[in-house]
Formats: C-alpha cells, structure tokens, sequence
C-alpha cells in the first residue's frame, strides 16, 4: 500500500468511500443527504490543506484530507478526516492514514492536531486515534444524533506534537 497526494482522477474511486460513509449518518457529523459536488468541496481542500489516497496499485482503500483546525490564532493547530473503504478495513490502512496526518502535521511546522467531533458510538475509531496518540479531552453529551442509538457524546481529541 502506498500514500500518495490525490488527484483529481482519483475521485471516481473516493466518492463512492465518501457516499458509502457519510449516507449511513453514524460516524461524521456530514449531512447524509448532500450531493457528490458537495461532497467534493467538502472533502478536497484547498491549500495550505492537503488531501491524499491510500492506494494499491490502482485501487484506492482510503483518504484522508488535512488543513489547519481554525483560522487566524487557531492556524497552527491542525485537523483532519480519513474515511476507508469497507473492504479494506482491518488491514492497517486507517493506521497508516493517521500516521500520514500526524506526520504531515508535524512536517508542516503545527504544534498539534485537534479532531473536533468523534462520535462517541464509533469505537473502532476512538481506539485507532488512541492508539496514534490522541488523548480524549472532553465529550460534547448528545451532540451526534447517531441514526440507531439516538443522541450520543462527540468526542474532542487531541495529539500534542510539541512543536
């Protein structure tokens, strides 16, 4: 597998990731109703953000998008997203998706990366991003209206890069 900078021929292939993820509505805070264009703008930032493909050969398993959390005094603060693809979950691509973040991250001069709303109820995804490093830092109670188990905590994490 190998991480490389998405191309816009790449998005044939990171839509349906994108779509299969967000119209189910139980792990990011995206409307499960938008479009493909809005997806698009929602998902390929624009610099000094960055977005990238995990692929194998061809086939895209996954993606992350990254940019600074805030602007103006929040700049040096990173965030960022990384969505799977159902069939390659399992196989250390979300792992490698968030190594890439991180080490973009620290790369790029920011003293942290900040996740704003993780869903409480997404548990592959707090221990991924515990596992990376991230600390827990406080839980929103009932932010996230999960489609099945109704209103749930968003999570906000953090990882320090000390820079």
């Amino acid at each position: 597998m190998e991480i490389r900078a998405f191309e816009e021929r790449d998005w044939s292939q990171v839509w349906p990731i994108v779509e299969q993820i967000v119209r189910k509505g139980d792990t990011f805070c995206y409307d499960p109703h938008q479009t493909e264009a809005q997806a698009h703008e929602m998902w390929v930032v624009p610099p000094p953000g960055h977005v990238v493909v995990a692929v194998e050969g061809e086939r895209v398993l996954g993606t992350s998008n990254m940019y600074p959390n805030r602007p103006g005094p929040g700049a040096h603060i990173a965030s960022g997203n990384f969505m799977v693809a159902a069939e390659a979950r399992g196989r250390g691509v979300g792992q490698a998706l968030g190594e890439y973040l991180l080490n973009w991250a620290s790369t790029s001069g920011f003293a942290g990366v900040q996740f704003n709303a993780v869903a409480a109820s997404n548990a592959p995804a707090v221990g991924l991003y515990e596992r990376l490093g991230f600390t827990l830092i406080g839980t929103v109670p009932g932010a996230f209206r999960h489609p099945e188990l109704g209103p749930v905590g968003l999570h906000v994490m953090y990882h320090d890069l000390g820079a």
